[in-house]
């Protein structure tokens, strides 16, 4: 890997810096972690000015690919983990074991309440119907990274209510035990700051960007079965979301005779000009 600077090509050179410093972290010149050179020195390697290397690390820190410690120093950030819970119909647990991962689950409450009116209206029940309320903790590699809660009536599956998932997955033990089987839900992302209880679960500062995740789930007859709301560390959480162009017929068809969709109904995120 170099550390030249192509004084010809017209790239600026602060995105020439920041696009090598990437390319290291790739390469493992610096991995997760590691203390980055001070700026004097990255002055040196790459024979610019201290303006443009404070540029490039800005950006990358803006990317969250380093994060810089008053005091100490600049170090690599820990790679954002894949999820693909906006498009794919699978949970978290499931969703980390597929990519190497071992998650754990801290269950903080597992109980029968009634339901509150926003959460029957979500499912589509009477208010004070018996729901069973879960709040779980999720960690990977010892680190948390989602804090979701979930509902489900309790009348499709009692079993749940005491059921140990601290190793397992929730839509697993639905299928296996209670004949529950998930087809399809309806998902709504966005970013909000996190309040004081979250920030201290899942060790962020209070306002720490997070990604909520907002969702009902149904089985094939088109019942709601599960209600969940989940906020997932924003400084450590990738979303993926793969959309696909496919022709369509009459007035909603653009001037190229497509429009953009996302994968058949297992993800329920679309764009339509």
């Amino acid at each position: 890997m170099s550390f030249a600077i192509n004084r010809t090509n017209g790239i600026p050179y602060y995105i020439q810096v920041r696009d090598a410093l990437q390319d290291h972290f790739r390469s493992g010149t610096w991995g997760p972690g590691d203390r980055l050179p001070g700026e004097p020195e990255l002055c040196r390697m790459f024979a610019v000015s201290r303006t443009v290397i404070r540029q490039a690390l800005s950006d990358l820190a803006s990317r969250g690919l380093i994060v810089r410690e008053k005091g100490k120093g600049t170090f690599v950030a820990q790679p954002k983990i894949r999820e693909s819970l906006v498009q794919k119909l699978t949970g978290f647990y499931q969703n980390m074991v597929e990519q190497g991962l071992t998650p754990v689950t801290q269950v903080l409450k597992q109980q029968v309440v009634p339901a509150s009116v926003r959460v029957a209206s979500r499912m589509n029940l009477e208010p004070e119907t018996p729901v069973i309320e879960i709040e779980r903790l999720r960690f990977v590699e010892d680190e948390p990274i989602q804090l979701v809660t979930s509902y489900l009536p309790h009348e499709i599956c009692p079993a749940l209510a005491h059921e140990d998932l601290s190793h397992q997955s929730l839509y697993a033990f639905l299928e296996k035990h209670c004949g529950v089987m998930i087809v399809r839900g309806n998902r709504s992302i966005e970013a909000v700051p996190a309040n004081e209880y979250e920030a201290r679960l899942l060790r962020v500062k209070r306002g720490a960007p997070l990604i909520m995740l907002d969702s009902v789930s149904f089985v094939a007859d088109g019942t709601p079965v599960e209600y969940y709301h989940a906020v997932h560390r924003g400084d450590r959480t990738r979303f993926e979301v793969q959309l696909l162009r496919v022709r369509v017929s009459g007035d909603e068809r653009d001037a190229s005779g497509y429009r953009f969709d996302d994968l058949p109904p297992s993800g329920g995120f679309v764009l339509r000009p």
